[in-house]
This record gives structure tokens, C-alpha cells and sequence, in this order.
């Protein structure tokens, strides 16, 4: 079993920081281009007309010998009007969307995701795809198994279609079946919960899975999961490319937390906001009802505090908001105890939101570290029941009374069929990576970049931290509006520097990534903090 903690887990790769550089000597490609109008010469960008060379999506015919077919949407009368939708060679997806008009902007890129005119397989005679989901339960995991299925079948005309079942280890598992699927078998699965073909944590060995692989034929592997997921597909693409196999390895970036890192949002998390704040309804009307009611709800985010965030904002009924990014205190003048007392008095009733992972560093000094589970992530202590204790001691030595009902609704959140906005982002998900991978492309993962379906390799995904919530953004200061929640804790920030930023955006050379000495430069944009006046912070909408 290979598996471990990545030692950068949770840290923002530097290379997702603002490209912002002072007095860097900048040198552009010969085929830049300007728009040399005067009347929108202040508006005027540079851009590459390709990617940087890290970010183009790797081909199987780097390694091996492939084919040449044209798409079955170019003769197919039933379809013929797909094949108006064709995606170009050289269509890109900017990542870096927001600059300076008065500054020269430059940006990463990823291809643009879509049908291409020529196929590396032949779809009816030579393709045998297999499609695995790994890790926890998500909503929308049927719904991205159905959609490859329906693509690989109604639009490419391939039959030989296969379930992985439970994970990584059903590729090696004697015990477990693999199953055949079809159109037919799949048709209804979007309205259930779970995974048709089940998941499982760990059971990642390269050597073995490969093995399987080749001994069965497969030649598009279809891989649903989370960053650990994505860790394990890295190392099968890298094992299968060095055999100089062709198979197309192709990842599905899922997870609830939405803290995949690049990819606008991920699939599933629509679905668990949406969920989360029925249980915020109930807490708050359990609350309501009972004599210093608090309603506390747990919710998932190991280290990102993306559903607490949106669930509140949604919501409108939660009086604190306590996510990983932001640390707190119990005790003290600053602290929630004291908080809790003051909304108890003034409303009679409070609603605490808490993410799952809110609050560790206090919890490991207090209960130890529990280990790790075998995704390599490491066990939490629970929240919602070290908080809901430390409650009911503290008010009770300050003889008060009080009503505190703990609502964990996690496992119906994950287990419930995608909404209507999920089923529709991992039917595109599922629809670009059969796409992607019938073109030859492979170690890739699909994904949503500015609104636009891209292929990214999958070492993008794996050697970048998590996305976690920007303390300093608009978004967690709407959420301290909503709320009106102080800092909850004795030491305040530091003010940010009051000097003007340095808002020139660069890249160098072909990379488009900042060196060390240039990241060393950057200065951090001015943010307002909000200010705190009797106990209240007013946040910047």
C-alpha cells in the first residue's frame, strides 16, 4: 500500500500566488500582441498565444505509437450538428483573469476542454475504458459515472465499458468483481446517493494496479476522487507511461470541501450547501424553542471552511461562524465563551456553525494527534462534540442555564443524489474528460477555470496545497456582516501595510511562473480589516 502525508499538505503552492513583481525586467515572446488603439490603449494586455509549457496536458503518442481516426461526430447524422462544436488546437483558457488596465498582464493557461476532429482510438474497435471511484461518498459521483458511460457509449459507440468496484484495490481484489456497464444499467443511477460502484480509502499499490491494468486491457482509466486520489492516478500514468503502455489516465477532481486548488468549484459541493443549511433551519428552530437554546451544527471541512462559509451566508441565521483558517479562543474577554453570554442575553437564542476542522490546534494540545487514516490524511479530533462540552461545563459553572442541541448532519450531507446545478457540472466534468481522453491526451483531470471546462494536468493538481478561505477576501467579510461575530481571540492581526501595492502582473520567460528572488518582492495587496466597535465587527461588504 503506498500511502503518507504530503508534507506540503494544506500550503498554497507559491505559484498560485499574485504574480506581482517590482522592478523586474520583463522580455515577451516574438508573437505578442498589442491592441494599439488609442482610445483603448489603456486597457492594452499581452498574452501568450500558448500555454507554458508545464501546463500542457501530456499525449500518449510522446511515448508509444498511436492512431489517427477521425471523431464519429463528423459522419453521424444523428449528431452531425456536435461536430459544429469542435475545440480547437491551440483554444485556451486564461487562469488569471483579474489586473491592472494600466499595467501589462500576463497569465497561465490550460487547454480548452471539448470534442477534438481527430481520435488516437479507434471508439467502436480498440477501446476498453474502466472508470474507479476512490475515497469518501460525495453527492454526484452517480451522476459523473452515468455521464461517462452515456458519452463513452451514445457518442463514441464503445462497448467495452467497465466498474471498478471500491476503489483503487478492485483493480487487484480477487474477492471483488468488476462489473460491465452499459446505458442501460446506468440510467437511473443520478437519482441515488453514493456510488453505484462503491469507494474506499487506501488500497493504492502502482505496481500491482498497473499490472491488472495491462493484464485486462484497459486502455482509458477513468479516475474519480479527491488530491490523495489524484496522487495515486499520478503515480499509475507515470508507471504506465514508463511500460510505454498506451492508456489514457484521466482524473475527476472530487471533493465536498471544495479545497481542490485551481478548479473554480468542485462537483458535490453545490449539493452540500444546499443540504447544510436545512440542518442550520433546524438548529435554529430547536434554538428558538428552549431557554438559552444554542443550535450548534458541525460541518464538513478538514481545512478548508468553504460550506461553513457559504451555508451561513446562504442561511442568514447563524450568529458564529468558526472554520480552520481562523483561529479562536474559548476563554477571555475576546473569547466565544464571552460571546455566547452576550448574544444569550441580547437574543435569547444563538446558532453556531463549526467545520470539522475549526478549532485542532486546541484539540491536539488538549487529546493528542489520533494518526492518520490510509488516504494519508490525518484523523481529527470531534469538533462538534469537544465544543458542545466545553459549553455545557463552562455555563454551568457560571450557573446559567442553557440548551444545547448538536446537529451533525454529515453523512446525510454526503449521501444524498447531486441538485440540479451538480448534476449538471459533473455531467460537463464527465462529458470533457471522455473527450479529452479519446483524443490521446492522458495524466490529466478536468476541470472549471473562469466558467470554462479545462484539461489540467494532474501534477498541477498534486503538487499545489488546498484552497482554504482568504480571511482577508470580500467573501469571509460578508460572512463577519452576516454574522456579526467579533475576532474571538486576543490577538489581532496586524494591520496590512497602508502603501499602494506594486500592481504590475509578469511572467518570465515561457514558464509564467515567478522565480524565488521575484516571489521574495511581492508585495501583499491593501485589504480593510474590519473594525471592531462594542464587540461588534463591522465587515466590508
Amino acid at each position: 500500500m503506498e500511502s503518507g502525508v504530503d508534507p506540503d499538505e494544506g500550503v498554497q503552492s507559491k505559484q498560485d500566488l499574485p504574480k506581482l513583481v517590482r522592478g523586474a525586467n520583463v522580455s515577451y515572446s516574438p508573437d505578442e500582441s498589442k491592441i494599439s488603439s488609442p482610445r483603448f490603449s489603456r486597457f492594452s494586455k499581452i498574452i501568450f498565444s500558448r500555454p507554458s509549457q508545464p501546463l500542457l496536458p501530456a499525449h500518449i503518442a510522446d511515448w508509444t505509437h498511436v492512431g489517427s481516426f477521425p471523431s464519429p461526430l463528423l459522419n453521424n447524422p444523428a449528431q452531425s450538428n456536435l461536430g459544429m462544436y469542435f475545440v480547437g488546437p491551440n483554444e485556451t483558457i486564461l487562469v488569471d483573469v483579474i489586473s491592472d488596465s494600466e499595467n501589462t498582464t500576463m497569465s497561465r493557461e490550460f487547454f480548452r476542454a471539448g470534442p477534438r476532429r481527430e481520435l488516437a482510438f479507434h471508439p467502436q474497435n480498440q477501446v476498453n475504458a474502466c472508470i474507479v471511484t476512490c475515497g469518501g461518498l460525495c453527492p454526484g459521483l452517480n451522476s459523473v459515472v452515468r455521464e461517462l458511460v452515456i458519452t463513452l457509449e451514445q457518442i463514441y459507440n464503445t462497448r467495452n465499458i467497465s466498474g471498478i468496484p471500491f476503489g483503487y484495490r478492485g483493480f487487484y481484489s480477487t474477492h471483488l468483481e468488476i462489473t460491465r456497464l452499459d446505458s442501460h444499467k446506468v440510467q437511473n443511477i443520478h437519482h441515488e446517493g453514493g456510488s453505484i460502484l462503491g469507494s474506499s480509502r487506501g488500497g493504492h499499490d502502482t505496481q500491482r494496479i498497473c499490472d491488472a491494468i495491462i493484464a485486462m486491457g484497459f486502455n482509458q482509466i477513468y479516475i474519480i476522487g479527491g488530491d490523495g486520489t489524484h496522487r495515486g492516478a499520478i503515480k499509475i500514468f507515470e508507471e504506465l507511461k514508463r511500460r510505454e503502455y498506451m492508456a489514457a489516465v484521466v482524473g475527476v477532481p472530487k471533493t465536498i470541501d471544495n479545497d481542490i486548488a485551481l478548479i473554480d468549484k468542485s462537483f458535490g459541493f453545490d449539493t452540500a450547501v444546499e443540504e447544510a443549511q436545512r440542518s442550520i433551519k433546524c438548529a435554529k428552530i430547536e434554538a428558538k424553542s428552549a431557554i438559552n437554546g444554542i443550535g450548534l451544527v458541525k460541518l464538513m471541512g478538514r481545512h478548508s471552511g468553504q460550506i461553513a462559509m457559504f451555508a451561513t451566508l446562504a442561511s442568514r441565521d447563524v450568529d458564529c461562524c468558526l472554520i480552520p483558517e481562523v483561529k479562536f479562543e474559548l476563554d477571555g474577554k475576546h473569547g466565544l465563551f464571552q460571546y455566547i453570554e452576550e448574544k444569550l442575553k441580547t437574543k435569547k437564542h444563538m446558532v453556531i456553525v463549526v467545520a470539522e476542522g475549526a478549532g485542532a490546534d486546541n484539540m491536539d494540545r488538549e487529546m493528542g494527534v489520533k494518526g492518520y487514516d490510509q488516504s494519508g490524511n490525518k484523523k481529527l479530533n470531534d469538533v462538534g462534540l469537544w465544543l458542545k462540552s466545553k459549553i455545557c461545563i463552562e455555563f454551568k459553572k457560571r450557573n446559567r442555564e442553557i440548551n444545547l442541541k448538536l446537529i451533525d448532519p454529515t453523512y446525510e450531507i454526503r449521501s444524498v443524489p447531486a441538485n440540479a446545478s451538480d448534476n449538471l457540472h459533473c455531467s460537463l466534468l464527465a462529458q470533457s474528460a471522455v473527450h479529452g481522453a479519446m483524443h490521446g491526451f492522458s495524466g490529466f483531470c478536468v476541470g472549471l477555470i473562469n466558467t470554462h471546462f479545462v484539461l489540467i494536468p494532474i501534477v498541477e493538481i498534486c503538487r499545489r496545497g488546498r484552497t482554504t478561505v482568504d480571511v482577508r477576501s470580500r467573501m469571509w467579510h460578508r460572512v463577519i456582516a452576516t454574522t456579526q461575530q467579533p475576532s474571538l481571540s486576543a490577538q489581532r492581526n496586524n494591520p496590512p501595510p497602508s502603501s499602494p501595492p506594486i500592481k504590475t502582473l509578469v511572467a518570465v520567460g515561457e514558464n509564467c511562473f515567478p522565480t524565488e528572488k521575484e516571489l521574495s518582492l511581492v508585495q501583499e495587496p491593501t485589504v480593510v480589516e474590519p473594525v471592531e466597535e462594542n464587540g461588534k465587527t463591522n465587515g466590508t461588504l
